[in-house]
């Protein structure tokens, strides 16, 4: 299954993704983790897209779809994946789909997580990474153990400027102001399962899980 998972800043896609993605035992596809990693091996893709990250703009999409066709095509996603972080805008998403059509492929379904504007506020409003690795903590959802460190590598733990309450709303609209096309766009080609993303993790995992083909 070849599928793509969406959802607001603070909707937890990351964390679900990678839930879903050990569960069924299906590849988890992080662009952010793509940039990261192409930047880190030296290779051609890798440094056109440090060159643009080095600049503080986004990575064309033709280098960041090329990224996750090299990715997809690796042995770990014969079984299928899950896209998190791209496509963000209804052009990422028809320039997929044409690359995957070229390999006579396609996106099956995409997962739309769904949390209320005030809910993702408070989730984002608190929200503090490590430096090091970038896990995330928050004080009431997802603590670390020794406060002001990461659970993981002990690395610092920091509140970025865009997680700040006066920016966590300027954020949220922009974002559905890009997604906005793009959900509409799986929705007609009937691709598109809205889940619930208020509750526990693991009921939304649940929701998740439930909303898979069957067959």
């Amino acid at each position: 299954m070849r599928s793509v998972l969406l959802g607001a800043p603070g909707s937890g896609k990351g964390t679900q993704a990678g839930i879903i993605s050990e569960r069924l035992g299906i590849a988890h596809v992080a662009s952010g983790d793509l940039f990261r990693e192409a930047a880190s091996r030296g290779d051609e893709v890798g440094r056109q897209a440090k060159s643009y990250m080095e600049k503080g703009l986004l990575v064309p999409d033709e280098i960041t779809i090329r990224m996750i066709l090299e990715r997809v095509a690796a042995p770990d996603c014969a079984r299928g994946f899950i896209l998190d972080g791209f496509p963000r805008t209804l052009e990422q998403a028809k320039a997929l789909d044409m690359a995957l059509g070229k390999r006579g492929e396609a996106i099956d379904r995409v997962f739309y997580i769904e949390v209320a504007t005030e809910e993702l506020v408070r989730r984002l409003s608190g929200r503090f990474i490590c430096r090091s690795c970038q896990k995330p903590y928050h004080p009431v959802y997802s603590p670390p153990e020794v406060t002001g460190r990461c659970d993981h590598c002990g690395g610092e733990l920091y509140q970025r400027p865009d997680d700040l309450p006066e920016t966590v709303k300027k954020r949220i609209e922009v974002y559905f102001a890009e997604t906005a096309p793009l959900i509409d766009h799986y929705k007609e080609a009937g691709k598109l399962v809205e889940i619930n993303g208020q509750g526990e993790i693991g009921e939304i995992v649940e929701r998740l899980v439930a909303a898979l083909p069957q067959d």
